[in-house]
């Protein structure tokens, strides 16, 4: 098949060596890369892929695709690539929808105490996040979790799955509408990183957890960095 990945992160790169593996004709839509996230213009470069780093739209296509993937992308796909395609695009979403739409979903689902996370991989449309289902899993959250170790299983867990949902999108299934009380979080770091006096302390402990993502900033409390729960109560003391 033509297939387009628009893709960012580690994930991206294992979505690329998945599609390649399977010898389909792939063009890559990413982002330049910070030196602490995997680089999949660089992997494109080594694997001798087409790339761009603009946007996607309809005017920049490189052929007709069969398909369209995303896999952490961070830019919205225009409505007119989406006619392009057909409807035959699909997006990986770190959350069980239509819970924790947007953005820094496995974040608020542990700042705001959930037991269980996971991820879905749905249909593109014009909405954020509100496409048909195509597959989704449950991770459980663990008392020990950060942010960084959460993201991680739960994306190892959803690469495994990634062939199947483009198989799916392939042969035309068409999903199952998204029900529940839907939730949707912006872009942008949760109460800007800093922690309140008025959490309670198990709320100020999974906060501090969510932080936790090297190297990005750690959660704050004044003008102090904080890493664990144990560090904020040695300053309250």
């Amino acid at each position: 098949m033509k297939v387009i990945l628009c893709g960012y992160h580690w994930t991206g790169c294992k979505a690329l060596e998945l599609l390649l593996e399977e010898e389909h004709e792939v063009f890559v839509y990413t982002h330049e890369t910070q030196n602490c996230v995997a680089d999949l213009e660089g992997l494109c470069i080594r694997k001798n892929i087409n790339y761009s780093l603009d946007k996607i739209e309809a005017i920049n296509l490189p052929f007709t695709p069969d398909i369209i993937c995303s896999v952490y992308y961070r830019f919205l796909i225009p409505k007119n690539v989406i006619d392009i395609v057909k409807g035959k695009i699909f997006n990986l979403h770190p959350a069980l929808l239509p819970k924790y739409r947007g953005c820094s979903s496995l974040t608020w689902a542990m700042i705001n105490g959930e037991k269980k996370c996971g991820f879905t991989y749905h249909y593109i449309d014009e909405g954020c996040d509100t496409g048909n289902i195509i597959i989704q899993r449950e991770i459980e959250i663990e008392d020990f979790d950060t942010q960084l170790t959460l993201y991680n299983r739960v994306m190892f867990e959803s690469m495994y799955y990634f062939l199947e949902a483009l198989h799916l999108v392939e042969n035309g299934y068409i999903g199952k509408k998204q029900e529940g009380i839907a939730t949707c979080y912006k872009r942008g770091c949760p109460m800007n990183g800093e922690i309140s006096d008025l959490m309670e302390d198990e709320e100020k402990e999974r906060f501090v957890r969510a932080m936790c993502y090297p190297p990005y900033p750690a959660a704050r409390y004044g003008t102090y960095e904080i890493r664990s729960f144990k560090e904020l109560r040695a300053i309250n003391l």
